[in-house]
């Protein structure tokens, strides 16, 4: 294997582990749900990725054969993780729309603000609530 090879597995990984701990830091430091949905979508998905295309890198140069599944587990990660944070955002709007969060912790309580344009947002019906 060449050196050049080495040292880009070695960064890939080194950029990996540092991807999924600023991530995995973000999930427990910060304090509102929309705010921690970006730690685990963004940061540890690339950490996790970055992880996986070393992985791709190392065993055919090891000898190995050449297989997809790393590339096949990159692919669907990148792909299901901005769209289970959209859900969960989703899910977190309609929890505070209907009032289900009787002490909610990042100031959503009455809605959200109209878009400005005349339309309405595609989060839910009725882009901001009317004061009853």
């Amino acid at each position: 294997m060449t050196l050049i090879a080495e040292f880009l597995i070695a960064f890939l990984i080194v950029l990996g582990g540092a991807f999924a701990l600023i991530g995995s830091w973000g999930l427990a430091r910060l304090s509102t749900l929309m705010a921690r949905l970006h730690g685990p979508t963004k940061a540890t998905t690339l950490g996790v990725g970055s992880c996986l295309v070393a992985s791709m890198i190392y065993f055919p140069l090891h000898g190995g054969t050449w297989s997809a599944h790393e590339l096949l587990i990159t692919l669907f990660l990148f792909i299901t993780a901005p769209v289970s944070a959209n859900m969960l955002a989703k899910a977190h709007l309609h929890r505070q729309q209907t009032n289900i969060d009787s002490k909610p912790m990042d100031g959503i309580r009455d809605g959200l603000p109209p878009p400005g344009d005349g339309t309405e947002w595609a989060t839910f019906a009725g882009g901001h609530s009317e004061k009853i």
